[in-house]
C-alpha cells in the first residue's frame, strides 16, 4: 500500500495487453509474474478501475510506461481488529495537536501524495492521469481520503478505493511527524465502525507491519474480496 517504489523498467511485451473496448476483462491473476505484473495497456476509466479492484488488481506505472496492472502474491493486508497502536501514538491520539477529517480535501490529499518527496525515490507513480482518474472516482463516491489537519493546514493523510466491506489503500503522505499515522489509525477505526473487514495494503513495508498488517496468499485474498464486495454496480 501507499508509496510504491518504481524499482525497474518493466519489459511489458511478454504480458497480456488489455482489450481496448472491454473494460471488464483482465487475464486470470495466476498469470502474473513473480513480482505481480499481470497486464498492460487499457485506460483509467471508472469502469476499468472498479473492475480491476474487484479482482484485487491495481495500476502502478511511471510516466514513460503504458498502464501496468498488478496482482502481487502474497498480499499485504490489515484486518481492522488487528490494528496495533503504540503507547506513544495512543497519547498523541488523546492529547496531540492534530485534527482528523475525512473527505474534506480528497483532491489535495492525492496531490500531496503525488508531490511529497520520499526517501530513496526519484519520482512518483502518481502521474497526472492517475491523479485525475482518482479525483474522478472520488466524485463518484468510490475514492475516499483520511486527513490530518494542524492549525487549519492539511499536514498528512491517505486515500484509497472503498468497495463494499473492503478498503484498498493507495498512497499516504506526511508533512509533520506522525501525521500520516494519525490519519491512518483514525481511518481504520472509522472503517471498522462502518463494517469494513479488510484493508488492502498491497505491498508490505516496515511501517505497515508495525501497525498490524500481515501477508496472505492471493487465493485467500481474492476469496475474501468475492465475499466482501457486493455485485457490481451497473451504473458505473
Amino acid at each position: 500500500m501507499y508509496n510504491h517504489p518504481i524499482y525497474r523498467k518493466t519489459p511489458i511485451f511478454p504480458y497480456s495487453p488489455l482489450r481496448p473496448h472491454d473494460p471488464d476483462w483482465f487475464p486470470p491473476t495466476h498469470h502474473a509474474d513473480p513480482d505481480g505484473l499481470l497486464a498492460y495497456g487499457g485506460d483509467l476509466t471508472p469502469a476499468r478501475l472498479v473492475a480491476a479492484y474487484r479482482r484485487g488488481i491495481f495500476p502502478w506505472f511511471s510516466d514513460d510506461e503504458p498502464p501496468l496492472w498488478w496482482s502481487p502474491d502474497p498480499r499485504c493486508v490489515l484486518f481492522p481488529q488487528e490494528l496495533r497502536v503504540s503507547h506513544s501514538m495512543q497519547r498523541l491520539l488523546r492529547q496531540g495537536p492534530f485534527e482528523f477529517r475525512h473527505n474534506t480535501a480528497c483532491a489535495a490529499v492525492i496531490g500531496a501524495c503525488r508531490t511529497t518527496p520520499r526517501p530513496n525515490q526519484d519520482g512518483t507513480w502518481i502521474t497526472p492521469g492517475v491523479q485525475a482518474a482518482y479525483v474522478g472516482l472520488h466524485a463518484l463516491g468510490i475514492v475516499h481520503s483520511a486527513e490530518t489537519w494542524l492549525d487549519g493546514r492539511l499536514v498528512g493523510g491517505l486515500y484509497g478505493v472503498w468497495l463494499g466491506r473492503v478498503f484498498f489503500g493507495e498512497s499516504m503522505f506526511s508533512h509533520v511527524s506522525n501525521a500520516s499515522k494519525f490519519a491512518f489509525i483514525h481511518w481504520v477505526r472509522h472503517l471498522t465502525a462502518a463494517g469494513v473487514e479488510l484493508i488492502d495494503c498491497q505491498q508490505a513495508t516496515e511501517h505497515l507491519l508495525s501497525l498490524g498488517a500481515r501477508l496472505i496468499g492471493r487465493p485467500d485474498f481474492e476469496a475474501r474480496l468475492a465475499t466482501l464486495i457486493p455485485p457490481e454496480n451497473s451504473t458505473l
